[in-house]
């Protein structure tokens, strides 16, 4: 049976996802969610339109958000649910975000430049979504790279190719090769700390919430203690990039420390096409939350 509850997916409000708000609502319907939330990357501005179609086809809509953040000099993503989209909180974090975006894309082309390959600004604009006015992120290059008929045999290219090592999502994983924190086109960009980024949710009748740490906190899940201390309210145990082994863990942390469970994929549409609606990928297959 199919999961009815999805907290965690993107509309083209974010830099890296395809559908609209309302597209977005009707495949949930479509997919038999019934409890869902629209999280769009540091942005509230698709929350209204999601409600009001949410409402019209008899899904409970729960406002919600992912904000880029920084603990302990690691990059990690923080949802905020059942916030008031409307406050200027929001639209203040939205414009400075995009602000930086737009200054970062241009050192990203400068670096993706200097792995050897020849990619220019027009290219990027033709897959960027418009609204996004000169902002490009790992995925955008990673599409425009992978449909250039000169790279098809590039070495850097293949494990992202159809059959390849890290072909499942391989826009999704070109940015975390080559464009997350510590790669080689990585570009650092001057984000709230997790401190400011769970008062911003909370002043806002918030809950905060951590997202997907197995991805983030690599390695170092002993940071997890710290960052309960910090003042969140859950953790996403649940989400497409935790193994069983992973979503144990963070499932029982969240029991030793009376936080809430929440479950999301991540729905992105053609960045993560592994990713579906309602549903997780285990590590021995792909099993509904």
């Amino acid at each position: 049976m199919k999961n009815q509850t999805d907290l965690h997916m993107h509309s083209n409000h974010s830099n890296d996802a395809d559908f609209t708000p309302t597209e977005l609502v009707h495949k949930c319907k479509a997919a038999g969610i019934k409890i869902m939330s629209i999280t769009d990357h540091n942005t509230t501005k698709g929350t209204a339109e999601a409600k009001k179609v949410a409402a019209e086809l008899d899904i409970k809509y729960i406002s919600g958000i992912e904000i880029n953040t920084i603990f302990d000099d690691i990059e990690l993503h923080l949802l905020g649910y059942g916030i008031d989209e409307s406050s200027l909180d929001f639209a203040k974090l939205d414009d400075d975000n995009f602000a930086q975006e737009r200054n970062a894309s241009q050192k990203r082309l400068e670096l993706t430049r200097k792995l050897g390959f020849e990619i220019f600004e027009a290219e990027l604009n033709a897959i960027a979504d418009i609204n996004n006015d000169g902002v490009w992120i790992g995925e955008t290059f990673a599409e425009v790279l992978l449909e250039r008929a000169e790279y098809l045999d590039h070495p850097l290219l293949k494990p992202y190719r159809e059959g390849g090592e890290r072909g499942n999502n391989p826009f999704l994983n070109f940015f975390w090769d080559y464009f997350a924190q510590d790669k080689p086109c990585y570009v650092e960009m001057n984000f709230p700390s997790l401190a400011e980024a769970i008062a911003l949710i909370k002043n806002n009748g918030g809950k905060a919430v951590l997202a997907h740490p197995g991805n983030n906190l690599k390695g170092r899940f002993e940071l997890f203690d710290e960052i309960v201390k910090a003042g969140i309210d859950g953790v996403e145990a649940f989400c497409s990039y935790h193994d069983m082994k992973t979503a144990k863990y963070f499932y029982e942390k969240a029991l030793e420390h009376g936080l809430m469970v929440t479950c999301g994929s991540d729905y992105h549409g053609k960045t993560k096409p592994a990713v579906r609606l309602g549903e997780v990928g285990y590590l021995d297959g792909r099993v509904s939350l």
